[in-house]
């Protein structure tokens, strides 16, 4: 038996950033990885190759629909889909090898072992017949597409975010099942390429967890662009009785035009089905009762605030604790979840001041609170929503799409919260972020000169809603 002061399980975010920490603190450490390649999610199958594929999108369709009048014939450049798959996968394999394998490379007291591991008591793991003990470890496993209990769906088989990077042709019809930042990032990926794409989500709006105006905005844009939306809608059934897939659906309505559909039914066919409606963690094959941890619905890991399960000397931290399923959290909790199992410390982290991004084009952006949780939380808010036309930036660049969102405190007027559909609106949202970390007030926002003409004077014309009637309000007012 090898030991060590840190066992950590998993090959990810919150996996490299425990490895690194442990590093940083002078002791031992061993990284355990299975399933997907050194990186995880983000640089495999998530951030890097989406983002990478959603650019090629924008480069090929944009041209095509100019929204200037001296470029109104446009032009279209030749687009090859297995072309942009093979990019796709170099620039992965590049960025896997610099960021991750290089790096692990460079830890010291860091071992690395490609293997399934199992609890086989406290704090004793096996791996590939060999067992291993650390004084602490930390548990980094991740999350993976959660099945939905859609009868003949199985049957018919669906893609996930990590099948969908892989295909080899680009699908003439697609449906997505589920509307939220995956959903819609891959759904507007594919009709940028060129596929017919129909959107269904379950709750009553698109992005379920963002602001009404944030999701209404998103849907209109992407509905101009050609993607068929059914929100609120249940799915009966899918079959395969030829070579396409129908999805057979039930009420919900074609969100723009609010149309009710509470009693029909209707068949949508495709060449492929896109499932993108939940996560579940990757602790399933873990043995946990060995270890005395408990995982609750979905298999998500049970932590406290410091990132300590139900057995003290066990850790857990990333997707696999199911608090936000975003590549920066994983990083900061495996960090912080690391020094407190390792120092014996109780750092944590305020998900309040947590900036989080779609990728559609234009971006989601959000930060703090919504205008539903400030209720929630102190029976009373204070809101005010602008919409791109307010933005002078806007006009001389003849941008429409897009809405600012601002959520403060109603005695003090400090910022809680900022919602943005906007171009780059994951780059604008950093100055809402600081804002809300550091309890600015509207009027903070309003006295801070910001560059004219920006997209970025959104937040402050946001902020001066509260103050005048910023549609009557020439571009110079401070």
């Amino acid at each position: 038996m090898t030991d060590f002061n840190l066992v950590i399980v998993g090959g990810g975010a919150a996996a490299f950033a425990a490895a690194t920490k442990a590093a940083d603190l002078g002791k031992t450490a061993l990284l355990i990885n299975a399933g997907l390649p050194l990186g995880g999610t983000c640089v495999n199958v998530g951030c890097m190759p989406s983002k990478h594929l959603l650019t090629v999108g924008d480069e090929y369709f944009y041209p095509q629909h100019p929204r200037f009048r001296a470029l109104q014939n446009g032009h279209q450049a030749a687009f090859d889909f297995a072309t942009a798959i093979r990019e796709k996968n170099e620039i992965v394999a590049s960025t896997r090898q610099r960021n991750y394998q290089d790096v692990l490379e460079s830890l010291e007291g860091v071992e690395f072992l490609e293997g399934r591991a199992q609890f086989v008591t406290g704090t004793t793991v096996a791996v590939n017949g060999s067992v291993y003990r650390g004084e602490k470890v930390l548990l980094a496993t991740g999350s993976s597409t959660k099945p939905l209990p859609i009868p003949g769906l199985d049957e018919a088989g669906w893609l996930n975010n990590v099948t969908a990077l892989e295909l080899e042709r680009l699908p003439k019809s697609l449906v997505v099942i589920g509307g939220g930042p995956l959903g819609l990032e891959f759904a507007q990926m594919f009709a940028h390429f060129g596929t017919e794409v129909t959107v269904l989500e379950a709750m009553d709006q698109i992005l379920p967890r963002h602001e009404p105006e944030v999701a209404l905005e998103v849907q209109r844009v992407l509905e101009d662009e050609g993607i068929r939306f059914r929100v609120g809608v249940s799915i009966d059934r899918v079959d395969v009785p030829g070579e396409a897939r129908v999805v057979t659906v039930r009420g919900g309505r074609g969100a723009q035009r609010r149309r009710s559909l509470a009693a029909d039914t209707e068949e949508i066919q495709a060449e492929h089905i896109l499932l993108a409606a939940g996560i579940q963690a990757n602790t399933a094959d873990l043995n946990l009762d060995a270890a005395g941890v408990r995982a609750g619905p979905n298999g998500f890991i049970a932590v406290n605030e410091y990132y300590q399960t139900d057995n003290p000397d066990v850790f857990a931290a990333g997707d696999c604790v199911g608090k936000m399923a975003l590549e920066t959290v994983a990083a900061r909790e495996g960090a912080l979840a690391a020094e407190n199992a390792l120092l014996g410390v109780t750092r944590t982290m305020n998900y309040d001041h947590v900036p989080h991004a779609v990728f559609t084009n234009p971006q989601v952006a959000s930060v703090g609170l919504t205008e539903q949780e400030e209720m929630r939380r102190f029976g009373a808010c204070s809101c005010r929503t602008i919409y791109m036309d307010a933005v002078p930036k806007a006009a001389a660049i003849k941008e429409t799409r897009g809405v600012f969102k601002m959520v403060i405190q109603p005695q003090t007027t400090q910022v809680l919260g900022v919602h943005i559909v906007a171009p780059n609106a994951a780059d604008l949202i950093h100055e809402a972020a600081l804002a809300i970390k550091f309890g600015l007030t509207v009027d903070d926002i309003i006295d801070t000169v910001h560059v004219f003409p920006t997209l970025s004077e959104g937040i402050k014309r946001a902020a001066q809603a509260f103050r005048r009637d910023v549609s009557r309000m020439s571009c110079c007012v401070e």
